[in-house]
């Protein structure tokens, strides 16, 4: 059965782009990219060699960015990797926590229907399309395609697509690649030869499909990308393309905000009554299933069976939400009968079907845990958002200063939306109001049009803040000066300028 799917692309902050992926309503996934952690899995670099380690079989090569990137010697079959040497390689695995990024001179261009492969001479179609037929059919088409030093492989988009569709998107990627040569000689390592599409153009080539009946986004920019080139993604009825203008900011009038405020929670309560605990580590995640509310009927076999299989739907979508890869074990609630054993499993099957990122079930151990392992295609959303707790010692997390920071710009856009105040004094901790002072406080002001005092708050909680006064310019500098001259230790954080705006 199809399912109603929308995307909704929060673009309108320059520091955080966010795409959210709705299906009938209930956030399905969440994608981010910010300014200065932009999405590296793709980019196509000519770096430099700056050590080979042959105990570990790889080299450490430079990408230009202030971390080595990890090649492993297996992934550069036919190239002779020494020190100093330039070398061509593409980002499979994004840089993570304290890893670099992984790399490998096997190059390829994704297109919308098929993925080129300079230099190799394969013919490919991905797994997911499941009919022979249909598979056979591809391949002939890309066989025909096929007139220079490079594979193909069909993606899973270019099920029952025309060979003309093929075509085109084989055109493209060809000019791509051009494109990459010519910079290969011009330019001297190391340095940025190709970067992927931006977020949003990614999630579309990525996710349109015939289910998705409307795309909305909140900055008339890319609205106009969208509509110009949304005709060169789709065979078929094109979805409805919509510029959200209202004064609530677009995630929280989708309930998406709110949903995203659970999506760091290590409880996850399921509709039943029953919950899941998620624990991430560096090695694995773990998640156990519990009971808790949910009582079920007389029938304690039943019970058991149907909460497994709704934590089991409920551990697929978070694995999405959160963007959780690697080996995952969870600790279902243990069954006595083998044909519920097999129930349970034939459902995860099913579950991760269609998952873009591949995962693989290994069954129930002899402990009564199943083991899965999902690709780690991007960082997970722990990763991006939160750090290591300053205060603990790094046992615990706390949101990262970047995270806080586009949080209180986006709730500073909502005041000056609903008011025509000139100046606000915010009231923060005192670490993230020095953040914000020095790293964003002048475009802030530019950008929203009104003048922002933040004032150091030692009581409040690292992700606590609060709007304390707004009015006009001269009424705010008036009463910060009135508190100045009563508390000795009020730290307020203004930007260098004294234009009136």
């Amino acid at each position: 059965m199809s399912s109603d799917r929308k995307i909704i692309a929060n673009t309108l902050e320059s520091e955080e782009m966010r795409v959210a992926i709705l299906e009938n309503g209930i956030l399905n996934d969440i994608f981010y990219e910010r300014m200065w952690e932009r999405q590296k899995t793709g980019e196509i670099y000519k770096a430099r060699v700056e050590s080979v380690i042959p105990g570990i079989h790889a080299a450490f090569v430079n990408l230009g960015d202030g971390r080595n990137a990890f090649l492993y010697l297996n992934d550069a079959k036919g190239i002779d990797v020494k020190p100093n040497s330039d070398i061509i390689v593409q980002v499979v695995k994004t840089a993570r926590k304290n890893k670099g990024a992984r790399v490998t001179t096997r190059l390829s261009l994704p297109g919308r229907y098929m993925v080129l492969v300079p230099g190799g001479n394969e013919i490919g179609v991905s797994k997911r399309i499941t009919s022979e037929d249909e598979r056979e059919r591809l391949r002939k088409i890309a066989r025909r395609l096929r007139k220079g030093d490079f594979g193909l492989i069909i993606r899973t988009a270019g099920e029952g697509i025309e060979e003309h569709a093929f075509e085109h998107d084989l055109d493209l990627l060809l000019q791509s690649w051009e494109e990459i040569r010519r910079n290969m000689n011009l330019q001297s390592s190391p340095c940025l030869l190709y970067r992927d599409l931006g977020l949003v153009g990614r999630i579309l080539r990525d996710e349109l499909n015939e289910d998705v009946s409307e795309i909305v986004v909140d900055n008339q920019e890319e609205y106009d990308r969208i509509s110009e080139n949304i005709s060169t993604l789709c065979d078929y009825e094109l979805p409805d393309i919509t510029l959200y203008g209202g004064n609530v900011p677009i995630f929280e009038f989708y309930g998406i905000e709110k949903e995203l405020e659970t999506v760091l929670d290590r409880k996850v309560w399921l509709g039943s009554g029953a919950y899941l605990i998620i624990d991430q580590t560096e090695a694995l995640t773990v998640i156990d299933v519990n009971t808790g509310k949910f009582t079920g009927d007389k029938d304690l076999r039943n019970t058991v069976l149907k909460t497994n299989l709704e934590a089991s739907e409920e551990i697929a979508r978070q694995l999405r939400l959160r963007a959780i890869g690697g080996i995952v074990v969870i600790d279902f609630i243990d069954m006595d009968f083998e044909e519920d054993r097999n129930s349970l499993l034939e459902r995860l099957e099913d579950l991760f079907q269609s998952d873009r990122y591949r995962a693989k079930i290994f069954g129930i151990t002899q402990l009564g845990l199943v083991e899965l392992t999902r690709k780690r295609a991007r960082q997970d959303i722990k990763g991006i958002l939160t750090r290591g707790c300053p205060f603990c010692g790094g046992y615990g997390w706390v949101l990262k200063e970047d995270s806080l920071a586009v949080s209180i710009k986006r709730f500073l856009r909502k005041v000056s939306r609903s008011n025509r105040a000139e100046a606000l004094l915010l009231e923060l901790h005192p670490a993230i109001a020095r953040y914000i002072g020095e790293t964003y406080l002048l475009s802030w002001e530019a950008e929203l049009q009104r003048r922002i005092f933040l004032k150091e708050a030692p009581e409040f909680a690292w992700n606590k803040y609060r709007l304390d006064l707004q009015g006009t310019l001269e009424q705010l500098e008036h009463k910060i000066g009135i508190m100045r001259t009563r508390e000795a230790s009020l730290i307020v954080h203004q930007s260098s300028t004294s234009q009136r705006i």
